[in-house]
């Protein structure tokens, strides 16, 4: 049968490209292909007997190009245990060329896929059909998730209070068993009190229970209806029958009154793993001043566009991102940077939502609005992380898939055999019930994800942005960490300290020439010699053919004479002859020497300077003393990297490092058997920090810094890594500790179950407890504080 399909394809150049791939596919069996170049989208037609959708999107990225992919975040409704999780997550990645990620703790499903071969519709319909809700979350900045977080503690709080109002008698009469006093309460009352209990305060159990069956898997709700039903229905039956059997209608009301306090308590507690981004959404303000008609409104912030020019008030926030048309003051950015203190802003400075204005009014024009603000892409970032898995969360995943029907099985067996050797029926059932009780996976899917929650939460209040779990899993495991020299163990804003020109130059003419050719670079080299010199556009000599040559200089002509401006191994390279002598001298002095010259006379030399950073040496102290390889990247003469190496401390470091040999150096390191993370500012290193297990990048509410490494620094301080690996240490100790719990209740409390060692109560309580306990201990992450930086 012939299915046609159409999608993206990215990386195509020229029209050739598109012929290239329109062969490709016509290899594969039974497949026409149409590629429009314009447009860049392909239209196949294939016979799904003998080639896929799978086969077909694979021959385009074999052939050099991307099928352009999208995604879409779930909120998810009904899951009640890893195992609903894990369901859902099988579910959608049978749709073809779909991955999945579905977070039991955020109720989140994030799902990458291809435009043209799926849908948010179908992923929808697929998870309606197997019996949970969903639906699309389209604003990364909105509160929806903590309103709904409340909306479910005070549904859980409500059904609490009512099965704890009609479970009162039973707990008396337990009271009274361990007093000595047996059935206060008449059988056919305990009846009547336990069958609502039983079919409606319990019902959302048989609900959700029955969408599993129906569906062909089993949750822990299967677990808690059958243990709750066999001592219900085995009571009920001795009391119509008259038989002279004990009753266990106080088991079974107990037990839904256990687990219904248990899931009000872990509502309660899970509310308070997002206070992170509660804590950011919070920032905002929900109300602009803005301008309109010569008029001053407020509207709802959600309502500026952009060039919107706006007012913002002393001790305001300001609402979106955008730039000072008017007014001075000073901003307190500790939102994005960490840093307290404020920051004077003028005209013409850019601004960022929720930050705050401390003593000036601002006139200012949105440039940032909605999803576009530096705030909306941290919150996102975050929300990302806390829904992502770490590889970790795999065994507890495996576990849960298979746990429930090992459960019943060893119910089942657990009544067979005490049957035969007790010959009790009563004993076995007992049992058998406590055992289905207490065995209840949710812990294993609240074990790593409250833990991811709360410590990337906690990353993101600190200035400290992981983009996924796996970045925060990793940064604890670092045995190798490269730092790039500018920008990250310097502060990357060099300046110009020395002009030296030649006999014969004028400084006016050295200077004119180097900003003439620097001028349509963006090193920051190039920006520093820009900021140092003034001269007005008609006065610069006219530069053509320019040509920058990455990590060396540029070269361009003037008057048909070609000129260069660059490093003395650049102006060497050209067949220049400099003075060595000289150059080395500076360079001796950690200085950076652009030498400027035509291909007949040095013009003269340029000396930059670039600070260290305060804190560069005694990072690199600490990771060296953590047992961490610390090492150091430059394009740099070797020089200025052994002077800038020596003062940091650092004896392992490379110089004259062209910015594709820093991923090439990455990985030496990655193949080497070690864990590699990379520093840097996110511009010009990210090859290497796209290659390095961990990328960092140093920028406060850099966009590029923020689309390119793992772990963003935002207070621009290096010692940013080390909190970002104590952070990550203790997040992974919670994360251990919480599977320790969620295993030690199982493998503690099923055997004494089976040998009827414990009550049915007994069991509830302790499996409502286990989930209780992982989300508590994952809250005593909150507890991590930034140390001395000698804490590693």
């Amino acid at each position: 049968m012939s299915e046609t399909f159409s999608f993206s394809v990215g990386g195509m150049t020229c029209a050739a490209c598109a012929a290239r791939i329109e062969k490709v596919l016509s290899r594969l069996p039974g497949t026409q292909a149409r590629i429009n170049f314009a447009n860049e989208r392909a239209s196949v037609t294939f016979d799904d007997s003998v080639t896929s959708i799978e086969d077909v999107i694979s021959a385009v990225r074999r052939s050099g190009f991307t099928v352009q992919e999208q995604s879409v975040d779930l909120q998810l409704t009904g899951m009640t245990c890893a195992s609903c999780a894990s369901r859902i997550e099988k579910v959608l990645n049978r749709v073809p060329m779909t991955r999945a990620n579905v977070n039991f703790a955020t109720e989140r499903a994030h799902i990458s896929f291809v435009p043209g071969i799926a849908d948010p519709a179908e992923f929808i319909g697929r998870i309606e059909k197997t019996g949970f809700g969903a639906s699309i979350i389209k604003e990364a900045l909105s509160s929806d998730s903590s309103e709904n977080r409340a909306a479910l503690w005070r549904k859980e709080r409500n059904g609490f209070l009512l099965t704890l109002a009609l479970s009162l008698p039973f707990f008396a009469e337990m009271i009274g068993m361990f007093s000595g006093h047996m059935e206060m309460m008449p059988r056919w009352l305990q009846f009547v009190f336990a069958t609502p209990v039983q079919f409606f305060c319990a019902r959302h159990l048989y609900q959700r229970a029955w969408k599993a069956v129906r569906t062909g898997s089993a949750n822990m709700d299967v677990l808690v209806v059958l243990g709750t039903s066999i001592a219900y229905f085995f009571s009920a039956s001795v009391v119509v029958m008259g038989l002279q059997q004990p009753v266990y209608f106080e088991a079974s009301a107990a037990i839904i009154t256990l687990i219904s306090l248990g899931r009000l308590m872990e509502a309660k507690a899970r509310r308070k793993t997002g206070a992170g981004i509660e804590r950011l959404l919070k920032l905002q303000p929900p109300v602009a001043h803005v301008e309109r008609a010569g008029q001053i409104v407020d509207l709802a912030t959600e309502e500026i566009r952009e060039n919107d020019i706006f007012v913002v008030r002393p001790g305001e926030s300001i609402p979106v991102d955008g730039e000072i048309v008017d007014g001075v003051s000073e901003i307190n950015e500790a939102m994005l940077t960490g840093e307290s203190i404020p920051i004077l802003k003028r005209p013409f400075d850019t601004v960022f939502a929720g930050t705050m204005n401390a003593n000036g009014a601002l006139r200012v024009r949105a440039t940032g609005v909605g999803a576009n603000t530096a705030l909306a892409r941290i919150v996102k970032m975050v929300e990302q992380a806390q829904g992502s898995k770490a590889s970790i969360q795999k065994l507890a995943d495996r576990v849960a898939g298979i746990f429930v029907p090992a459960i019943i099985f060893i119910a089942f067996f657990t009544f067979v055999v005490g049957l035969s050797v007790t010959g009790s029926a009563t004993w076995s059932v007992v049992s058998a019930v406590s055992v289905l009780v207490i065995a209840c996976p949710c812990s294993l899917g609240l074990a790593t994800p409250t833990a991811i929650m709360v410590g990337t939460g906690l990353g993101a209040k600190l200035g400290i942005l992981f983009r996924n779990a796996d970045a925060l899993e990793h940064a604890e495991k670092l045995t190798t960490i490269i730092l790039d020299k500018t920008g990250t163990l310097t502060e990357g804003k060099p300046i110009v300290s020395d002009v030296y020109p030649e006999p014969g130059v004028s400084e006016e003419e050295l200077l004119s020439v180097a900003r003439a050719l620097e001028q349509s670079s963006e090193h920051p080299l190039a920006r520093a010699i820009m900021d140092f010199t003034h001269f007005p556009e008609q006065k610069l000599p006219v530069v053509t053919e320019f040509q920058a040559v990455p990590g060396l200089g540029v070269r361009g002509k003037i008057d048909g004479d070609v000129f260069f401006a660059g490093s003395p191994r650049f102006l060497i390279q050209s067949g220049i002859k400099i003075d060595e002598q000289f150059t080395d001298s500076l360079e001796g002095d950690e200085k950076t020497v652009i030498v400027i010259s035509s291909t007949e006379r040095i013009l003269g030399y340029l000396a930059l300077a670039d600070k260290l950073r305060p804190d560069a040496a005694d990072t690199v102290r600490a990771l060296k003393q953590a047992g961490i390889k610390v090492v150091m990247l430059t394009g740099d003469n070797h020089r200025v990297a052994a002077a800038v190496a020596q003062t940091v401390g650092l004896e392992d470091f490379s110089a004259g490092v062209m910015p594709d040999q820093k991923a090439a150096t990455v990985e030496k390191y990655r193949v080497d058997g070690g864990v590699v993370g990379m520093v840097g500012d996110g511009i010009n290193d990210a090859p290497a920090l796209a290659a390095a297990n961990v990328g960092f990048a140093i920028g406060a509410g850099s966009a590029v810094a923020l689309e390119t490494a793992d772990i963003i620094l935002m207070n621009s301080e290096l010692s940013g890594v080390l909190d970002a690996i104590s952070l990550s240490r203790a997040t992974l100790s919670k994360i251990r500790q919480n599977l320790f719990f969620a295993f030690v209740y199982n493998i503690i409390g099923i055997p004494l179950a089976a040998f009827g060692m414990l009550n049915p109560v007994f069991a509830g309580a302790a499996m409502a407890m286990s989930s209780v306990s992982v989300v508590s201990n994952s809250l005593l992450l909150n507890r991590w504080q930034p140390k001395n930086r000698n804490f590693l």
